[in-house]
């Protein structure tokens, strides 16, 4: 079937989806749930014991003179707190700035709960403050929290920048001399590097503070005991400090959005706000058709397959590339067109065949592929599912017998219906490009991407963007860094603000099944903004198993600022091998890729990230090469992203989904090749995964 397809919003920009965010925001006003100026559940500059719920996700920003917090934080498991943070210093400038700017110190933060409250006793956890970074505001401590009724103590004890009051000698220093002193702040030079010799060094002192919930549901006040001397700020800031007592209150404006206010070091005032939302509950009512009604069984088989097909896709999700009848079995052949869930597919699309398909067919086989590749198979017995289709009673019976595997062998059979798989789809749609961190401050630009695609076949097709940009700030960008790295991402800003119109991508790619679990692709082109060239990928995932490895190989040479066909004189060979393991453990997927990158380093990528029950994917990276003092600004590169369904956020199922990444700065060091298409992203219906959590939803 030949065919044009329009697709709308393929990529939607950090500010559209923090709206929707906000849309889908969970209550954040609960007594010992607040956000602190540091980000992180907390009072105002101390945290507590407290964690979110599961799947938290929290923008907050606060300003207590002379510093501004712009703070981002996660919680990927219900033991485990993460985040990072900028820290605004108004009265100290960016050494490394092109004009007269701010100081901007960034910093990560990881706590963990070490134990869970209880009757008698309260809740325990550790943490760690501005770790990788320069350190500025780097700190170490141990908090335990409780509550009764409407009230919920903290009290801890602080190591560096909560310990500089100096109550009393580290008592660790009894077991290590090590102990007794901590090392002084990094200098701007080792920014991104891990000083672990400091942890837990140093004075100490001790913090803590009470939380009241009021009569008045949306407001909660706090009094807060800091550990902190303001007279040893680092950067030698030092501020007046008139009380070690800080007073302050939140205001929950709505379930997402919550304005906090404070009376801080005796002379200060705090003013913040939270934005916050919970990644591993979002969803959206559908307006979805409904499941076709069950009739009976016709004597003999419809005679319009087109319109069979049509109502396959429309109602049930399945692009059909072919049906076809072998005795007793009828067999599908198709990828996922809407519907998250196969398992919601398979269940409308019985519906379908049952009222269309003559009543000696006994075993409905849904073959599911992938940009050709054919990925699983799943078997059904068709009395049984529809009459799980009418009544739940009966699922019991029907789950036992599907029966799912992944050694898809050519089909047999009469071919009953087959479309032809060219076909030409496009979509438009905002991109915001930024950066924030660097020397230059922030630097954005604001484009629209028209992105197509033609089939030529099920394996094989061309795929296209033009972006053009509306609005940006590079004119404010210029390369500073000492380093005799080729400059294979440093030239973000030529290539953005050379033309206000570009290709940023122009491929042709091929996918092949070279065995039961063997898949390999090949692709050709303009891969990138920056780089073009020619590139290979074998993947080895056996079906619904933990482990898959993967190989990719590319010669690339780089482009011309003007994104358009011309190239530069740079070429370079890179590639990966990659292991991925489904840990099992907090549903984490570990990614472990060991190559040569783009400036010739070589060295290894780690990537954690975890799927939540909504779909959203959280996840961190870290890279460390042999470029040493040429890497760039620190030792090791670093950031985090979310992939994040679009079905949360539309009223209509679908299964695109939108990328939101953070990287603190743009290095040379490190730098992979930007490849539009992933086997193991294209293969992972390998897996089961929710299939029968799935099965259970999707049931009348």
């Amino acid at each position: 079937m030949n065919g044009l397809e329009r697709r709308y919003l393929p990529h939607l920009s950090p500010l559209v989806m923090a709206v929707g965010l906000a849309a889908a925001a969970t209550a954040q006003g609960d007594l010992g749930r607040g956000q602190g100026d540091f980000g992180g559940i907390g009072l105002m500059q101390t945290p507590t014991a407290r964690m979110a719920p599961l799947g938290d996700f929290a923008f907050t920003f606060s300003r207590t003179a002379p510093y501004r917090r712009y703070n981002l934080f996660f919680q990927p498991a219900a033991w485990l707190e993460a985040g990072f943070r900028y820290v605004e210093v108004e009265n100290r400038q960016f050494l490394a700035a092109t004009e007269d700017r701010n100081n901007l110190d960034k910093g990560i933060d990881v706590k963990l709960r070490l134990r869970e409250e209880s009757r008698y006793w309260p809740e325990l956890a550790a943490g760690v403050r501005d770790m990788g970074g320069t350190g500025l505001f780097g700190a170490e401590y141990l908090v335990a929290s409780k509550r009764w009724h409407d009230i919920d103590v903290s009290l801890g004890l602080g190591w560096g920048y909560l310990g500089n009051q100096d109550d009393f000698a580290n008592p660790l220093a009894r077991l290590d001399d090590r102990f007794e002193r901590r090392s002084g702040f990094s200098s701007g030079d080792d920014g991104g590097t891990l000083n672990l010799g400091s942890l837990f060094s140093g004075s100490a002192a001790v913090f803590g503070g009470i939380e009241y919930q009021t009569p008045w549901d949306p407001l909660v006040l706090q009094l807060e005991l800091e550990g902190n001397d303001y007279q040893r700020e680092p950067q030698r800031n030092h501020q007046d400090q008139d009380s070690r007592l800080n007073f302050g209150a939140r205001y929950r404006v709505t379930d997402g959005i919550e304005l906090r206010a404070g009376w801080q070091r005796g002379d200060t005032a705090m003013l913040g706000i939270s934005l916050a939302t919970n990644l591993a509950t979002l969803s959206q009512a559908k307006r979805d058709p409904q499941p076709l009604p069950v009739g009976p069984a016709p004597d003999e088989h419809t005679r319009d397959w087109q319109t069979l097909s049509r109502d396959l896709d429309g109602n049930a999700g399945i692009a059909v590339h072919r049906l076809r009848q072998d005795g007793k079995e009828v067999i599908v052949e198709g990828e996922p067109s809407r519907y998250p869930s196969l398992a919601d597919s398979e269940q409308r699309a019985a519906r379908v065949l049952h009222n269309r398909l003559g009543s000696e067919v006994e075993t409905f086989r849904f073959r599911w592929q992938e940009r050709g590749l054919a990925l699983r198979e799943s078997v059904h017995d068709r009395n049984a599912l529809v009459a799980t289709a009418t009544s739940a009673d009966e699922a019991v019976d029907h789950r036992h017998g599907i029966y799912a595997h992944g050694a898809v062998q050519p089909a047999d059979g009469e071919i009953l219906h087959e479309n032809d798989p060219r076909r030409f789809s496009y979509s438009l749609g905002p991109v915001l490009e930024q950066n924030f961190g660097g020397p230059d401050g922030y630097l954005y630009r604001v484009s629209a991407a028209l992105d197509s695609e033609y089939r030529l076949g099920a394996n094989n097709w061309f795929s296209g963007t033009l972006a053009y940009t509306l609005a940006d700030n590079l004119e404010n960008y210029e390369f500073i860094a000492d380093s005799d790295l080729p400059r294979v991402r440093t030239h973000i800003g030529d290539y953005l603000a050379e033309t206000g119109i570009g290709i940023s991508n122009l491929q042709y790619s091929h996918t092949a099944r070279l065995g039961d679990d063997w898949y390999a692709m090949g692709y050709g082109g303009l891969l990138e903004t920056m780089f073009a060239g020619v590139g290979g990928e074998v993947l080895y995932r056996p079906f619904n198993d933990d482990v898959a490895v993967g190989l990719d190989v590319n010669w690339v040479r780089q482009r011309d600022f003007d994104q358009r066909l011309e190239l530069r004189d740079y070429s370079t060979w890179t590639g990966h091998l990659t292991g991925y393991w489904q840990s099992g453990f907090e549903d984490v997927l570990a990614k472990v890729s060991i190559g040569r990158y783009l400036a010739g380093d070589l060295g290894v990528t780690v990537d954690l990230s975890r799927k939540f029950d909504s779909g959203v994917q959280l996840g961190g990276w870290a890279t460390f090469t042999n470029a040493g003092s040429d890497f760039g600004e620190g030792s090791f590169d670093k950031g985090i992203y979310l992939s994040l369904p679009l079905d949360a956020f539309f009223v209509h199922s679908t299964r695109q989904r939108a990328r939101l990444a953070w990287q603190p700065l743009t290095r040379d060091g490190g730098a992979r090749l930007a490849r539009r298409f992933e086997l193991h992203a294209l293969t992972d219906e390998r897996r089961m995964g929710r299939y029968w959590q799935d099965y259970d939803e999707a049931l009348p």
